[in-house]
């Protein structure tokens, strides 16, 4: 049993999804390594105890700064303090590298506020385009060229 313990949960009641477990070791391991059942759910079982380890001294540390919310400095600064010190370049690089999609997301999300246009219309426009690709498909007199498509459907879009 864990000193990490969850608020009104026994470590029974915690688990990770074996088909992602397993996929994370089929992964790292060469494919003419096997693993057993057992030392599965020895990975799972440790998995399970270092996230609460982790969990729990991210919240410490998110307490002392009189946080609600656990930010990623705070995980980082956990591992600092767990002396989980050799993790730290991989850990922010992949912060670096998920803070940057991030911001194409954002981008795409301000991209589709500031059509102008609702999300109706937005639908609607982009069944239009579907309907226009199907007929194109089933179409037996293809246009004479790619460029001859896309410019007739740009007229058709801003006529």
């Amino acid at each position: 049993m864990s000193e990490y313990g969850a608020s009104g949960s026994s470590s029974d009641d915690l688990s990770l999804p074996k088909a992602t477990v397993q996929k994370i070791i089929s992964e790292i391991l060469p494919k003419d390594i096997a693993i057993s059942k057992e030392a599965r759910e020895a990975i799972t079982e440790c998995s399970i105890e270092f996230i609460m380890m982790l969990s729990s001294q991210s919240n410490e540390i998110a307490e002392k700064e009189a946080k609600k919310t656990i930010a990623s400095d705070h995980v980082v600064k956990a591992l600092e303090e767990l002396d989980f010190q050799n993790y730290l370049e991989i850990i922010n690089k992949v912060l670096s590298e998920h803070k940057e999609l991030l911001k194409g997301k954002e981008k795409k999300n301000n991209k589709f506020q500031s059509s102008g246009l609702s999300e109706e219309e937005l639908l609607r426009q982009q069944e239009e385009l579907f309907k226009k690709s199907r007929d194109r498909l089933h179409n037996t007199a293809a246009p004479s060229s790619a460029d001859d498509v896309v410019k007739s459907e740009v007229k058709s879009e801003y006529s």
